[in-house]
Formats: C-alpha cells, structure tokens, sequence
C-alpha cells in the first residue's frame, strides 16, 4: 500500500512540476517586453510620462496666459476710468469752444481743367 501512495505521490509531484514548467514559459510570454502584455505595459507607461510632462506643461502655459490676461484686464480698466473721467471733463466745458458736429465735410478737390505738362518745341525746326 505504501508502494502505490507513493507512485501516486510521484506521478502528482511530475505533474505538478510540468504544470509549473507550462505555467512558467506562458509567464515569460505574457511578460515578453516586446511581444506581449509586458511590452503594452511599457509602451503605456512611457505614454503616460510622456502625457504627464505635457499636461505640466500646459498647465504652466495656462498660468502665465491667465497672469497676462489678468494684466491685460487690469490695464483696460484703468484705462475705462481715465476715459470715463475725461468724459465727464468734457461736460465741463462750454458748448461754444468744442467743434461743431455737423459741420459740413471740407470741399474735395477739384480737377484741372487744362493740361498739367505741355510739349514745346524748342529750336528753328518746324
């Protein structure tokens, strides 16, 4: 009886050793860097670096664009409140010393009526 328990402990352990030999190549497969699942993983992992570098430097991008048009607005309004008070200036001033705003546009150029150049002869010929 000891004599079978152990061919059958023999035949388990062969072939849990050839299952563990299939198991292992198909591992080396699956982790193949350029054929398998490996080799997607690295590729993605070097896409996703280089998303990363780029989202950084959009980001930064992004602030200095948002800094400029913070500037940019702070300006405008300053200008709007010099413009707004030199309307209001205006209103100061006496209607007789601003120029008239229907005043009729200045009389466009007339066109000559006689030549500009003349042809001479000069000499005895004809």
């Amino acid at each position: 009886m000891d004599l079978i328990a152990d061919i059958f402990l023999a035949a388990g352990a062969l072939g849990a050793g050839f299952y563990c030999f299939v198991l292992g190549r198909r591992l080396n497969r699956f982790n193949n860097l350029e054929k398998g699942v490996g080799g997607a993983v690295a590729v993605l992992s070097a896409q996703v670096d280089d998303l990363t570098k780029t989202l950084e430097a959009a980001q930064r991008t992004a602030a200095e664009s948002a800094e400029t048009l913070s500037d940019t607005t702070q300006r405008a309004a300053e200008m709007a409140r010099r413009l707004e008070l030199q309307m209001a200036a205006l209103h100061d001033v006496p209607a007789a010393s601003l120029p008239d705003p229907v005043a009729p546009p200045p009389p466009e150029p007339q066109e000559p009526t006689e030549p500009i150049f003349t042809r001479r002869r000069v000499g005895g010929g004809q």
